[in-house]
C-alpha cells in the first residue's frame, strides 16, 4: 500500500494534521490529528510501498516495544489510514 499523495500534513496550532490538498487550495472537511508516533511513521513511509510488517519493523527498530505490541500497534495504524481512505492499495 502507499499514503495518497494528496494528502500533506501540516502543523496548525501546535497539532500535526492531515489535510487534502486539493486543486483550489486545502480540503478542510476532513481533518486528521497525528500524535507524534503516528507523524513519525507517517514521515518514514510517505512516498513509498509499505505493508503492516513495515510498520512493525519501523515501530521495533524506534521504540523500546516487544514484537507483539509492535504487530498490534502497526495493524491499528494501518486499519486507521484505511478507515480514513488514506492509504491505496
Amino acid at each position: 500500500m502507499r499514503i495518497k499523495e494528496e494528502y500533506k500534513v501540516r502543523e496548525m496550532a501546535g497539532e500535526h494534521i492531515v489535510v487534502m490538498q486539493g486543486r483550489y487550495g486545502v480540503d478542510m472537511t476532513k481533518v486528521i490529528a497525528l500524535n507524534e508516533t503516528s507523524l513519525w511513521l507517517w514521515n518514514r513511509l510517505q512516498g513509498r510501498e509499505f505493508g503492516i510488517d513495515d510498520v512493525r519493523d519501523l515501530l521495533l527498530g524506534e521504540y523500546d516495544v516487544d514484537a507483539e505490541t509492535a504487530a498490534r500497534d502497526a495493524q491499528a495504524w494501518v486499519a486507521r489510514l484505511k478507515t480514513c481512505n488514506l492509504v491505496e492499495e
